[in-house]
């Protein structure tokens, strides 16, 4: 940069005019940038994805398992159920489907990470705060639409990961089998069975979440001037915003569920509304829509607080790398 400065110097005493940098270049550099950006943003998004889903998955599974049954769930039989998986299969089978977790994990946070940062540049050059926070309405729409856009573009993987957690090896050899087993048996539309409740769900799961975390770091740069936060002070606002978001879409989470292993547990369900109604007539409200719900109040905290701070760090180490734009 200082070479470029003193040749244009140099040339102006000797009288000579050079053009400046055109606006071509300057796009070029521009969308450069903004290319490292969404890449980076993908590596981190992934790879906080992938973290935060193996370090619960034993939980998530066991979780998953209650929702689809009709036993009634307690810390209790959440307990005996890992502790017996474990004596029968071994202490990796706690981590049975988590091969499917992570083939739909990864792209999933990828995406959801990177639509998030790309919302709220769009929404900041929108309501004018660039580079800033963005006001309330605005914070939670950019969570809605980074989540439904991850959603849409990854939900056949979460159908098979759902199976895969449910059913024994002997059913399902391999996340190529599920999908290969599903069409033939069940037809392909089934790939997309509870679709439509997982999209119900993910607008306000995404949106508390991200907007949540997003409000605790501003709340807490203002009062104490530091931009970012300690770690432990990331994972604390991580575990509010899973909180907060798990707990609003809880009751959708379990109807999805229901309705992505209906082929394999016996039961028939259509619609939203019907699953609903089913689950309630079994169980009761509580006791069926919120199956599994104190598991999750455990499980969902560490995951979206480990998620959350992986992805800042990533990012803070990508920059210091000089792998992604300041």
């Amino acid at each position: 940069m200082g070479n470029g400065v003193q040749e244009r110097q140099a040339a102006l005493r000797q009288g000579e005019v050079l053009p400046l940098p055109s606006s071509s270049t300057a796009g070029q550099s521009e969308g450069f940038k903004q290319g490292r950006t969404i890449i980076n943003s993908l590596l981190s998004g992934a790879f906080a994805g992938a973290v935060a889903k193996t370090a619960v998955a034993p939980l998530d599974r066991t979780k998953i398992i209650f929702q689809v049954s009709s036993a009634r769930f307690s810390a209790k039989e959440a307990y005996w159920l890992i502790y017996r998986t474990y004596l029968k299969d071994g202490f990796l089978s706690l981590w049975r489907g988590n091969s499917a977790t992570m083939v739909r994990v990864i792209p999933y946070a990828a995406i959801q990470f990177c639509a998030h940062e790309q919302y709220k540049r769009l929404l900041g050059g929108y309501y004018q705060c660039q580079g800033k926070v963005l006001p309330p309405v605005p914070r939670l729409l950019a969570g809605s639409l980074a989540g439904t856009t991850a959603v849409s573009l990854t939900y056949p993987l979460d159908m098979v990961r759902a199976r895969m957690a449910v059913t024994p090896k002997e059913m399902y050899s391999n996340i190529m089998h599920v999908f290969v087993r599903i069409s033939r048996e069940e037809g392909l539309k089934t790939i997309y069975r509870g679709f439509s409740p997982t999209i119900l769900g993910v607008v306000p799961y995404a949106g508390l979440s991200f907007f949540t975390y997003e409000t605790l770091k501003k709340l807490h740069g203002e009062r104490t001037g530091r931009p970012h936060p300690y770690s432990y002070e990331r994972l604390a606002f991580g575990a509010c915003a899973g909180l907060i978001g798990q707990s609003a879409s809880y009751p959708l989470d379990v109807v999805r569920r229901r309705m992505q292993t209906a082929g394999v547990t016996g039961h028939t369900y259509g619609t939203i509304t019907g699953t609903m109604r089913d689950i309630i007539a079994e169980e009761g409200l509580v006791r069926g829509l919120y199956k599994g719900l104190s598991m999750n109040w455990v499980k969902g905290p560490i995951a979206v607080g480990i998620s959350f701070t992986t992805f800042d760090f990533m990012q803070i180490l990508l920059r210091k790398l000089g792998y992604a734009p300041r």
